[in-house]
């Protein structure tokens, strides 16, 4: 039997890539496509790839009508804080975990570990309690505090201090740094990539968060872009093109956040896989 040659191989797997891409790309070109169709063309009995008359008007509908610059705002608001607390909390409990001694560490760390095992709808009932209890039902805090927690996060982050000679601790010690400045001068560095991963990854994760925000949101005005796009049925009704319009602007940050980040998320996948880029 011949053997195969490297090339061989890589023409398979550029082909198999491109297929996949085709695959993952269609439904969002047919969204986009529908989006910029007059209404009457999205139930037109002959089927057409494109448009035959183009037009942007379903955008400008969906930005007219009811709260949906709101609800983008919303997002972006909860998104951001929810990355940024998840991020900090997360980085200072892996470096106690990692680098500090303390009594009780490993069986808190074993408990973190546990809690990645807990699906959240069974945190749902004690969750929307404490939040009653505190007077957080409907504010921006009752909907970012209960996702602050990240036990992968923490996970990952402790891996990878883990791996991090200890003598640059050392030294920063012995020049009279204290545990949180060593973090932030010689740890978070070092971190750059695996950090803007995760943060990536967390910013996605709570911008399409739809079950919580749908448990704890009462108003129209606190709806997050998720939970706002299932109120466009009701008002659109079967108005395919401002349904993908407003599917499309929903989607449209977190599509951006990443390409502008695909860099940084790439290396930060290879950093903590412990492959090199």
């Amino acid at each position: 039997m011949t053997r195969r040659t490297p090339l061989h191989w890589s023409v398979i797997a550029a082909l198999c890539a491109l297929l996949l891409a085709m695959l993952w790309v269609a439904p969002l070109l047919w969204a986009l496509s529908t989006a910029l169709r007059p209404e009457h063309e999205t139930i037109a009995p002959v089927f057409h790839l494109l448009p035959q008359h183009w037009t942007a008007a379903a955008f400008g509908k969906v930005l007219g009508a009811g709260n949906v610059p709101r609800w983008l705002f919303n997002s972006t608001v909860v998104a951001l804080a929810v990355t940024a607390i998840t991020m900090a909390v997360s980085l200072m409990a892996a470096f106690a975990f990692s680098q500090l001694r303390f009594r009780g560490r490993d069986a808190l760390f074993a408990c973190a570990l546990l809690a990645m095992l807990l699906p959240f709808e069974a945190l749902l009932v004690p969750l929307f309690r404490t939040m009653n209890q505190l007077g957080l039902i409907d504010s921006y805090a009752g909907i970012v505090l209960p996702q602050v927690v990240s036990p992968v996060a923490i996970y990952v982050f402790r891996q990878f201090f883990d791996a991090i000679p200890e003598e640059f601790r050392e030294a920063a010690v012995l020049d009279g740094a204290a545990p949180l400045r060593v973090l932030w001068s010689v740890y978070l560095p070092m971190s750059g990539n695996i950090v803007w991963a995760m943060a990536i990854v967390t910013f996605i994760a709570a911008w399409n968060n739809f079950l919580w925000p749908f448990i704890i949101v009462t108003s129209n005005d606190m709806m997050t872009i998720p939970l706002g796009l299932t109120q466009t049925y009701d008002a659109f009704g079967i108005r395919y093109a401002q349904l993908m319009a407003s599917a499309l602007l929903g989607a449209a940050p977190v599509a951006l956040a990443y390409l502008v980040f695909q860099r940084r998320v790439m290396r930060g996948l290879l950093a903590a896989t412990g492959l090199k880029g």
